[in-house]
């Protein structure tokens, strides 16, 4: 189980938008990932969960994720935060 915390830096936190890039990114991954703010966790895998946990900016996420591509699963979700959710094509 690896975890890492990262602050939203971009202006409108997990919104819709942000949201929905994360969960596609998480879900090319077969490790189970969380993601916690507030001292709530949800699913990383689920837009609803992620939204629910009004994340805004400024605030700290933590990332984790358990299984077989764990590292590599933190450091993508990690950098696609740190990169205010810019996908690169």
């Amino acid at each position: 189980m690896i975890t890492k915390t990262v602050k939203l830096t971009n202006e409108d936190g997990l919104h819709a938008r942000s949201a929905a890039l994360f969960v596609r990114m998480a879900n090319r991954f077969s490790s189970e990932i969380t993601l916690q703010a507030h001292g709530d966790s949800v699913n990383g895998k689920s837009i609803i969960g992620i939204m629910s946990l009004g994340a805004f900016y400024g605030e700290e996420i933590s990332i984790t994720a358990s299984g077989t591509d764990e590292e590599k699963a933190v450091e993508s979700l990690v950098e696609l935060v740190e990169n205010n959710f810019v996908v690169a094509n």
